[in-house]
């Protein structure tokens, strides 16, 4: 049976081309140009007149909880479902146009290969599907799948192949046509730690040769790795959009405190400390949530003096981009940049 590749939105021959939209300014530097982007399910506003811009040798992150619109959204950049209204612009081409997909490779959520397939055949397949030339694919094929370390199984059907290495037969996939623009949803969803770091590898290496890379994840650590900015979704708007650092940093709030102690001591015990808004108990330590650390690293040090208590561990700690992320979304922050 042949799990269905469809969904890579490759149906790429007979379909009308599109040139540059004439009205369209593109700005070189802008490998995507989004404005407007909207998309209705029904009663459901799943996309809601969103506008970005990914740079050229850019890592873009897409976060969002789910049904924020950010699937959504890259099937209508990758040209799977039509907008219904706004534009979307892939290095001056309008998405879904036939010269916009030959620019771009997708590894979609939920992904598979033809199971009864070897891995070369679906590198042939796709080859096929994009008009590569016979000799040019065999030769492509070979390095990707060298890189990937695939290379030994290329005859082997993927039904025998681990979800890991389908995972990386679907970027090969992805990468027999060259693109220059790659679209990955979730690509290490489910994956182990060992597989899920070969891909982030990969694909810092794909970025480093001058791919523009299109992320979607949950996962706040790996955007924090990989992206230069990252762009939070929430209800089909946009609610910020920043380099990783810059988004941890506006979140000032959500500094804290981490304290350690040679007793055990409550929490409610350090509840009432001047500038404390918040107060969890991590493991063995305390963390002491604030917009005022210096203030509070004070406080925690003269309680431990007057309770006769030994500070084993005090460090004061920036937000993390899942703070950011959860900050932004709960409150339903929806203005776009």
């Amino acid at each position: 049976m042949c799990e269905d590749p469809g969904m890579h939105g490759h149906h790429l021959m007979g379909e009308s081309e599109c040139c540059c939209h004439p009205e369209m300014s593109i700005t070189p530097e802008n490998i995507i140009e989004v404005q407007g982007l909207t998309k209705h399910y029904g009663d459901l506003l799943a996309v809601d007149h969103i506008n970005f811009e990914v740079k050229s040798g850019e890592m873009f992150g897409f976060l969002g909880p789910n049904g924020a619109g950010k699937t959504t959204t890259v099937r209508m950049l990758t040209g799977v479902i039509k907008a219904d209204a706004g534009s979307a612009f892939i290095m001056g081409y309008e998405a879904g146009s036939l010269k916009a997909k030959q620019r771009i490779g997708v590894v979609p959520e939920l992904a598979n290969a033809y199971a009864d397939l070897s891995a070369w055949g679906n590198l042939m397949f796709m080859a096929e599907l994009y008009g590569v030339p016979k000799k040019q694919a065999e030769q492509r094929a070979g390095e990707i799948l060298e890189n990937l370390q695939l290379y030994e199984r290329r005859n082997q059907p993927v039904r025998e192949f681990s979800k890991g290495m389908k995972q990386r037969l679907l970027l090969c996939m992805a990468l027999v046509n060259d693109p220059q623009v790659l679209f990955l949803d979730e690509p290490t969803s489910g994956l182990d730690v060992q597989s899920s770091r070969f891909i982030r590898g990969m694909l810092r290496e794909l970025n480093q040769k001058g791919r523009v890379i299109f992320l979607t994840t949950h996962d706040m650590e790996e955007a924090n790795q990989l992206c230069d900015r990252i762009a939070i979704l929430n209800h089909g708007k946009i609610a910020a959009l920043d380099t990783p650092q810059r988004l941890r940093s506006t979140i000032n709030r959500l500094q804290s405190i981490e304290v350690s102690f040679d007793h055990p001591v409550a929490i409610e015990a350090l509840s009432p400390l001047p500038d404390v808004y918040m107060v969890k108990k991590m493991g063995d330590k305390i963390r002491l949530y604030t917009h005022a650390p210096e203030n509070v690293v004070v406080s925690v040090v003269d309680y431990a003096r007057f309770h006769n208590l030994r500070i084993n561990t005090l460090n004061t700690l920036a937000p993390s981009l899942e703070d950011a992320f959860i900050e932004l979304t709960e409150k339903g922050i929806g203005h776009d940049h």
